[in-house]
C-alpha cells in the first residue's frame, strides 16, 4: 500500500455522513483511525465492500456517490471489493421500501449486471472510469451467488438465529410497514442477513452504503463476530436528491441523471438543478476545490455540471456540450450543435405528439408526455407543442428538426 494512504482521513472526511463506531481509539475494532493506522503499519490494504443489486438497467448520479468514494479507496492503495447482488437481488433490498418489492428473474438479473459494469467502466482505462478495473490488486468482484446459492436450510437457520423479530422490527422501514398494516412478506427479513453474510464471506474491513443502509451494515458486524472475524466499519454517504429539489434520485420519480446520458443531456440537467442542492453535488459529485468556488448561484451551477459531465465524458465532450447547451437554450438552434441524435424510422405514420415523445423514450408514458405538452415544456424547434394530439402525416416533416423537452433534453430527429 502506496504512503499517499496516510492522506485517507482528509480525503475521507469529504461528504461524508457517518462512519460508525467511533468509539475507543485505542481499539481498532472501535474506532476508524485505529483501524487504518494498523493498516497503514502493516502495509496492508484494507478491504473496502460495496454491494450493488442489479435492479434496473442504468445507474444514475445517486448511486456514483458511492463508486467515487469507493475509487477513492482504491487511489489510496486499498482493495475494492464489489459485490454483485446476483442473488440478493431477486429478493430485493426493503430499504425505503414501503411495500415489497417485484422479484426479478435471474435472466433479468444477469443481465442488469453487464450493463452496471460496463456503466462503471469495465474495458476502459482507469482515467475514464469511475472504477478502476485494470491497476492490480485495486479490484476484486464477486457475484453473491458464489456463496448464497450454496447455503442449505441448517446454514439458514444459523443465520436467522443470529437475529430477532424485535431487531428486524426496530428497523424503520419494517416499523412503519408493521404499524400501519402492510404486508411484511418473511423473506424480507432475510434481505439484512444475506447482505451481511456477504461481509462475512469477503472479509470486508469497511462496508459503503447510503445512510439508508446503516442497519444492513450493522448486521454484517454482527455476522462478523458470530463467525469469529473483526467487525467491519460503516462509511455512510448522503442520499442525492434528485432533480426536482425534494426527492431523493430516483428513475420512478423521472428526476435522475443517468451515467449513460450524453454529455450535452447530462450537462443540460445538471445546470439547472435547483439553488439549494448546488452545494450537496459539488461536494457528492466533483472534486472541485470547495474554498474558491464562484460566489454567483448560476456560475456555481454551471460549474458544478462542467465538472460532473467532464468526469463522465471528459473536458473536451464536457466544455462542447456547455456551448452547444447555451446555443440552445438561446433556441438559435444551430444545426452544428452536438445534439444526441433520435431515430424515428420505426414510427408507423401518422403519428400524434404525445405518442412521439413516449415512443423516444423522453417521456415515462403517454399520460407523462400529454402533461408535458400541455404543460408548455415540449418544443419542435423552438416552437411550442401544445397540442397532445397534434398529428405528423409523415417521417419528413420531423427529420432533421430538434425535439426539446424542457431545457434540458434535446434530440435531433432523423430515420
Amino acid at each position: 500500500m502506496s504512503d499517499n494512504s496516510k492522506l485517507l482521513p482528509s480525503w475521507l472526511e469529504r461528504g461524508m455522513a457517518e462512519i460508525f463506531p467511533n468509539g475507543n481509539h485505542q481499539d481498532k475494532d472501535q474506532h476508524f483511525s485505529a483501524r487504518i493506522e494498523e493498516a497503514f503499519k502493516e502495509k496492508k490494504p484494507l478491504r473496502v465492500k460495496l454491494g450493488i443489486d442489479p435492479t434496473s438497467t442504468s445507474i444514475h448520479l445517486g448511486h456514483s456517490i458511492l463508486f467515487r468514494k469507493l475509487r477513492a479507496f482504491q487511489d489510496a492503495g486499498h482493495t475494492a471489493v464489489l459485490i454483485i447482488g446476483d442473488f440478493t437481488a431477486r429478493i430485493g433490498d426493503p430499504s425505503g421500501k414501503s411495500v415489497t418489492r417485484v422479484q426479478l428473474s435471474s435472466e433479468e438479473v444477469a443481465s442488469n449486471s453487464e450493463t452496471y459494469l460496463a456503466q462503471l467502466g469495465l474495458g476502459q482505462p482507469p482515467e475514464n472510469a469511475l472504477l478502476d478495473f485494470v491497476t492490480p490488486g485495486r479490484l476484486e468482484i464477486h457475484r453473491n451467488s458464489e456463496w448464497l446459492g450454496d447455503l442449505d436450510l441448517s446454514k439458514v437457520i444459523d443465520l436467522l438465529g443470529t437475529a430477532t423479530v424485535g431487531q428486524m422490527l426496530a428497523k424503520e422501514d419494517f416499523s412503519n410497514r408493521y404499524s400501519s398494516g402492510t404486508p411484511i412478506s418473511l423473506h424480507e427479513f432475510l434481505y439484512p442477513l444475506l447482505q451481511g453474510y456477504d461481509s462475512v464471506a469477503v472479509k470486508a474491513d469497511i462496508e459503503l452504503g447510503g445512510t439508508d443502509q446503516k442497519f444492513n451494515i450493522a448486521i454484517g458486524r454482527d455476522l462478523q463476530r458470530h463467525f469469529n472475524q473483526s467487525p467491519q466499519f460503516g462509511c455512510l454517504m448522503p442520499i442525492l436528491i434528485g432533480l426536482d429539489g425534494n426527492q431523493k434520485m430516483s428513475k420512478s420519480i423521472g428526476n435522475t441523471v443517468e451515467l449513460d446520458d450524453d454529455p450535452i443531456t447530462m450537462y443540460s440537467k445538471l445546470e439547472k438543478v435547483p439553488d439549494n442542492i448546488i452545494s450537496s453535488y459539488v461536494t457528492l459529485l466533483t472534486d472541485l476545490d470547495q474554498t474558491c468556488l464562484p460566489s454567483s448561484a448560476r456560475e456555481l451551477q454551471k460549474a458544478m455540471a462542467l465538472a460532473v459531465t467532464e468526469c463522465r465524458h471528459g473536458l473536451d465532450l464536457a466544455k462542447k456540450a456547455q456551448n452547444d447547451a447555451e446555443t440552445l437554450v438561446g433556441a438559435s438552434l444551430d444545426n452544428q450543435a452536438s445534439v444526441p441524435e433520435a431515430s424515428i424510422s420505426d414510427l408507423k405514420f401518422p403519428v400524434k405528439a404525445f405518442y412521439l415523445l413516449s415512443s423516444l423514450g423522453l417521456c415515462v408514458s403517454s399520460s407523462d408526455a400529454r402533461r408535458q405538452i400541455k404543460g408548455g415544456a415540449v418544443r419542435l424547434d423552438g416552437q411550442k407543442l401544445l397540442d397532445p394530439n397534434l398529428e405528423f402525416p409523415e417521417s419528413s416533416i420531423l427529420v432533421g428538426k430538434v425535439l426539446q423537452l424542457g431545457k434540458k433534453t434535446f434530440r435531433r430527429l432523423t430515420i
